[in-house]
Parts: C-alpha cells; sequence; structure tokens
C-alpha cells in the first residue's frame, strides 16, 4: 500500500507517476475545454446548432460560415491552450515530475515548445476537419486532444523534466 508522502513525491514509481500525469493532465484539460467552449459560445463563435453541448444547454449560437468557425475555433484554442498549459506546468512541477534538469526559465520554454509542437498539429487538424468537412467543433476538438495527449506525456517525461 502507497502511503500519502509516496504518492505526491516525485520519485513515485511510473505507474503512480503516469496516473498522476494523467489527473493533472485531466485538470488542464477540463480548464482548456471550459475555456474554449465558453469562448466559442460567448467572444468567438465556433459551434454549431446541432452540436451536443449546444442542445444539452440550450444555447443560442451563431448560424456561421465553416470558414470562420474555422477561424474563431483557432484563436479560442490558442487562448485557451496557453492559459491551460500555465496549469498543467504548475501542476506537472508541484506533483508529477522533478523539476530541475533546466533553469526554471528554460524547463517553461521547453514545456510551452513541446506543448506547441502538439498543439499546432491537433490545431491545424482541428481547424482542417471544420472547414473542409463541416464536422462539430466537439469531434474536431476531441482531435487535438488526443494529438496532445500522445507527444506531450513522452516528451516531458523524457526531455523536459527528470523523468
Amino acid at each position: 500500500m502507497l502511503d500519502r508522502k509516496a504518492i505526491f513525491s516525485p520519485e513515485a514509481g511510473p505507474a503512480v507517476q503516469f496516473v498522476k500525469y494523467a489527473i493533472c493532465g485531466g485538470i488542464a484539460t477540463g480548464i482548456n475545454i471550459v475555456i474554449f467552449f465558453l469562448l466559442g459560445w460567448h467572444l468567438l463563435p465556433h459551434l454549431k446548432s446541432d452540436e451536443l453541448l449546444v442542445r444539452i444547454l440550450h444555447l443560442k449560437v451563431s448560424d456561421i460560415s465553416n470558414e470562420l468557425r474555422a477561424h474563431n475555433a483557432v484563436v479560442a484554442n490558442t487562448i485557451a491552450f496557453l492559459i491551460s498549459n500555465f496549469v498543467a506546468y504548475l501542476l506537472n512541477i508541484w506533483f508529477v515530475f522533478k523539476a530541475g534538469r533546466h533553469h526554471w526559465l528554460l524547463e517553461l520554454g521547453l514545456f510551452y515548445a513541446v506543448s506547441g509542437v502538439s498543439f499546432l498539429i491537433g490545431t491545424a487538424l482541428m481547424r482542417w476537419l471544420i472547414r473542409d468537412f463541416g464536422l462539430a467543433t466537439t469531434v474536431a476538438f476531441g482531435s487535438n486532444m488526443i494529438v496532445a495527449l500522445l507527444i506531450n506525456y513522452a516528451m516531458r517525461k523524457f526531455v523536459i523534466f527528470k523523468g
């Protein structure tokens, strides 16, 4: 049985570390999703009237072109990324990985650089799916999240932090 100190320690085993990473990633992802969809509903319209979230919450959304939806989704995703990625960085250094492989400023820069790569790939995919195929924003946004998960864990574990 793991004790509380072992669970919160950066030296926890790989399985515990991955579970902690997933929990912290889930929190940061939740923040990203909330920001993305609030922006899409209020400031940067990118939701379609037939989206599940729109139907469940009975939201009023604008009927706009796929091109404008795609553009607004990219801008909203960028804002959400900048905020949620900082939250992810803080959670990762507090609960998952051991900081110190690099100076904190370089570490933060690398964290954003690695996340930025997955962000750019995922956002390009999301834009393409919305603009060229008219897919629901939620489906396209989900593809962005999958790309981020696959790239970020390996790069954070092996490049940025000390295991």
